[in-house]
Order: structure tokens, then C-alpha cells, then sequence
């Protein structure tokens, strides 16, 4: 499969959103094999998580966010969701639940009633090694400008999910342990 062939389906080459996606997915597919070399001991498919890692935002565009160049009618947390209902008219089951799974660092059918999120009633927590790897690779990286390219530091990443509860912040500290970053 290559990931830029679809991603093109979707996105308009020479468009921002098509651009920023695309730099954004290269810098977290490179961060997320990096990571999976050094736990070959879980036996992470680096092949699905290079395909998976640049898909993982696809459901962007569907979105309303025009600093990325994307003017859909749905709330930037919808992505997830949205990413895996195109993957999957695709064909592409195990990559679509990527999508899906990655927001944040998994988001639960508790987080959704108790702030009543715009998504389907359901948890969309990464569950395979190849899903935590490239969750845990996005939250380094963002679409602005700033981060786009560049990694973010650790203390950085780890501050911004603070935010949303110690029990996020306990899901990524552990996968830092895990995936030695």
C-alpha cells in the first residue's frame, strides 16, 4: 500500500492541509520506527506502523480548522473517528483503527459522556504495541508551525497532557518507560 497514493485521494497535492499532513505524518512515521527499533523485543511491524503513521490524521480535512487549510463541518477531535470510517470504505480495517485510537492518548467512552465529546459512544484507546508506538509518537510533533518539523521536548509533551488528568499523564509516562524516550 503506499499511504501517499491514498492520502492524494483525499487532499489536493499542492494544498496546506495536503502539505502539513504530509510533514507532519513523515516527522511521527520517522519518530514511530525509530521507536520501534529499539523495542524489537515487543516485535512491532515496522511496515504497518511506516503506513499507519503517515495515515494516522487522514480524517483532517473533514474538519473545521483552516489554519491547517481544512474547512469541514466537524470539531478537530472528530479526526480520529472520521480517519477510520474513510479507512475503512478503503479497506484498510487495522490501519483505520490507528486513527481512531490515536487522539490524545486514547480517549474512553467515559471521557466522551462525562465531557460529552462530539464522538461515537465507544472507547478509542491504542491497544496493540504498533497503535501505543505511533500514539505516543504524535504527541511530539504538531501541525503548527513551530513543531511541525520540530520534536517537541519531553516536559513539553508531557505538561500538555497533564492537563487532561493524571490518569492521561500516567498512560504516556508509561509508554516513555516502554519505549525508552
Amino acid at each position: 500500500m503506499d499511504p501517499v497514493k491514498i492520502i492524494k485521494q483525499y487532499y489536493a497535492p499542492e494544498s496546506l492541509a495536503c502539505r502539513i499532513l504530509l510533514m507532519h505524518s513523515r516527522a511521527v512515521s520517522e519518530k514511530a520506527l525509530e521507536i520501534a527499533g529499539r523495542v524489537k523485543h515487543l516485535h512491532p511491524d515496522s511496515e504497518f506502523i511506516r503506513e499507519a503513521a503517515m495515515l494516522h490524521d487522514i480524517g483532517i480535512f473533514m474538519t473545521d480548522e483552516p489554519q491547517l487549510g481544512c474547512h469541514g463541518k466537524k470539531k478537530y477531535i472528530c479526526h480520529g473517528y472520521l480517519g477510520r470510517e474513510l479507512l475503512e470504505r478503503e479497506g484498510f480495517s487495522k490501519h483505520a483503527l490507528v486513527c481512531e485510537r490515536h487522539v490524545g492518548v486514547g480517549i474512553t467512552l467515559k471521557d466522551i459522556e462525562e465531557n460529552n465529546l462530539p464522538l461515537p459512544k465507544r472507547d478509542m484507546i491504542p491497544l496493540s504495541v504498533e497503535e501505543q508506538i505511533i500514539c505516543f509518537a504524535d504527541k511530539f510533533f504538531s501541525k503548527d508551525a513551530e513543531f511541525l518539523r520540530k520534536e517537541k521536548p519531553l516536559d513539553a509533551v508531557r505538561a500538555a497532557i497533564a492537563k487532561f488528568g493524571r490518569h492521561k499523564l500516567k498512560r504516556f509516562d508509561d509508554w516513555a518507560k516502554m519505549f525508552g524516550n
